[in-house]
């Protein structure tokens, strides 16, 4: 199956860290050509030794998904790089918690311009291609369960992936035909550097509110490599098959049936 979909020429972004690398890895690993887009280029370099060491030929670019100008920089070295798109993988994303009426207006506009409005641009440029050349292709948006149970403390964090998982979906709709599949990949709790950010207290604060909601029920955690794993299965999938949407959950670890904990903290 794998070699009936080799070479292809693949983008990811926020790879500089956690699930981004652990797909941009999985990807090269297909001996894929991977374009890194982050605003870390330092990060990047990392990353970018990995795909290579996992076998793909990856290039890297500064890219900021809140900026129109930063994307068609990022697209156009790309694509210069390795050729057109075919696989888009939205991975970069934010959020601040806390409760919504104190975050303030700057942070809600990163969230909603990070998380929904970048995935928008960076899709309409690859997809516009793809119809240019009459060519399939893959586009992975990865969302949150927090489009299924919703998280408060998080509001603007679950409404900007709710949104994106409707626009996959009518995304999907509008593109029957044309052989351009669109997935979402829904993530549960998992280990990265999403929430390291945040003060510990307010992890620690939110580990004991969540569970009132019946959210963050155990301490089971996924592995980066877990998220990896489902992307892959929907972008090697044969044509004819459309995978609309992959769940990925943690098992809760055998025997324990305490409360859950709290993340634990990146290495110093």
């Amino acid at each position: 199956m794998l070699a009936a979909v080799g070479g292809r020429t693949a983008v990811v972004t926020g790879a500089s860290t956690g699930i981004g690398r652990a797909i941009a890895v999985a990807l090269g690993g297909l001996g894929w050509r991977v374009g890194l887009g982050a605003r870390r280029l330092d990060r990047l370099e990392e990353s970018a030794r990995d795909v290579k060491a996992a076998g793909g030929d990856p290039y890297l670019h500064e890219l900021d998904v809140r900026s129109a100008a930063s994307i068609d920089e990022f697209l156009d070295a790309t694509v210069a790089a390795l050729g057109t798109v075919e696989v888009l993988v939205n991975n970069a994303g934010m959020s601040t918690p806390g409760p919504f009426h104190r975050i303030d207006d700057d942070a809600l506009r990163c969230e909603v311009e990070t998380n929904l409005l970048g995935p928008m641009l960076v899709t309409r440029r690859v997809v516009e291609q793809l119809l240019q050349r009459d060519a399939p292709g893959d586009l992975v948006f990865i969302s949150s369960d927090a489009t299924r149970h919703a998280r408060p403390r998080m509001v603007a964090y679950a409404a900007t992936k709710a949104g994106l998982e409707l626009m996959a979906h009518s995304l999907a709709l509008e593109l029957e035909g044309t052989g351009i599949r669109s997935t979402i990949v829904r993530v549960g709790p998992t280990i990265s550097e999403f929430g390291f950010q945040w003060p510990i207290e307010e992890v620690e604060e939110l580990m004991r509110y969540w569970p009132r909601f019946g959210l963050q029920r155990h301490p089971g955690y996924l592995e980066p490599a877990a998220i990896a794993q489902a992307v892959v299965t929907a972008v090697t999938a044969p044509p004819g098959v459309h995978i609309d949407t992959i769940e990925v959950q943690p098992e809760a670890p055998v025997g324990d049936t305490g409360p859950a904990q709290p993340l634990p903290r990146p290495p110093e």
